[in-house]
């Protein structure tokens, strides 16, 4: 096509500038993907984290159900509550039999009878925790209250922290690309002035005077979106074992994790690589355009 023959002479007849303008965009989709990674990732624990039981409130010996039972009703009372379950003294012995099969010796001393029965619950939102533990620990029957809400109350705030920087962090990089491909861009029209003019005379449509430009800055920005988008697959693929060593228990990150050559890390991988060179495109024709509305009019 002769448009894509264009683009390539200009690309060719300066290919410092070229450069540059690729390897900026690549800068800014590379950090920018790290934080969008990231930022996935830790909303991915938070859900995780906020989908299990965030209270747990252990009885005294001689409590059970009718304290539980009032004290579920007391909770569902504030509109606050997501979801309660009650653990009997012999689900607690199931359970702890459960996690210590391994060690004879700690499944001997124990009876149904030392464990304490409890109530688990869930609240709607993670703010809500502290205005439940002062109606909990009123409560007849409560022995002790554990609630996780140092766990996560971390991670809301290190999920925000994530949004905020990274999020600055790449508007600011994505500025500075259109900026240097604005650059880019007037220079060549600069270069290209009379012979522009000469394709007015003759009577060039504007989309045609345009277009090379556009979407040779497009391609800068496909070109820097491509390579920093197939780097952090790589190194995806490369720390997937570390990655699932820590992350593997989340349900989600488990289904991406779990087999580099299955169709969920696929269709991710293929979705995120496409969907970056496409916002690379759009980004790098942006700054084409603004250069062209300046130099052009």
């Amino acid at each position: 096509m002769p448009l894509i023959r264009e683009v390539r002479t200009h690309i060719r007849r300066s290919p410092n500038q070229a450069l540059a303008a690729t390897l900026t965009m690549f800068l800014t989709f590379l950090v920018g993907g790290v934080f969008f990674l990231a930022s996935l990732a830790s909303v991915s624990i938070l859900g995780f984290f906020e989908g299990k039981p965030q209270i747990t409130v252990f009885f005294t010996p001689k409590a059970g159900q009718v304290e539980a039972d009032s004290l579920k009703k007391k909770l569902e009372a504030t509109g606050k509550v997501a979801s309660t379950r009650f653990v009997s003294k012999d689900e607690a012995l199931s359970i702890y039999r459960q996690q210590n099969q391994n060690d004879p010796l700690l499944l001997e001393m124990v009876t149904a009878d030392i464990l304490p029965a409890s109530l688990e619950v869930s609240a709607t939102d993670p703010k809500y925790l502290e205005q439940l533990a002062p109606v909990i620990q009123g409560s007849d029957g409560v022995d002790e209250v554990v609630y996780q809400r140092d766990v996560v109350h971390s991670l809301l705030a290190w999920t925000n922290a994530i949004r905020l920087v990274g999020g600055t962090l790449a508007l600011l990089l994505a500025l500075d690309s259109l900026l240097i491909i604005g650059t880019v861009i007037a220079m060549k029209v600069a270069l290209k002035r009379d012979e522009i003019e000469i394709l007015t005379l003759v009577g060039a449509s504007p989309w045609t005077i345009r277009a090379p430009f556009i979407v040779e800055g497009g391609t800068y920005g496909a070109m820097g979106a491509a390579l920093a988008s197939l780097i952090l697959v790589v190194v995806v693929l490369w720390m997937r074992p570390m990655l699932y060593a820590f992350l593997g228990m989340i349900p989600v990150l488990h289904a991406l994790l779990v087999n580099a050559t299955g169709p969920v890390f696929l269709l991710s991988a293929g979705g995120f690589f496409v969907g970056t060179i496409l916002l690379g495109f759009v980004l790098g024709a942006v700054g084409s355009w603004t250069a062209l509305i300046r130099y052009l009019n």
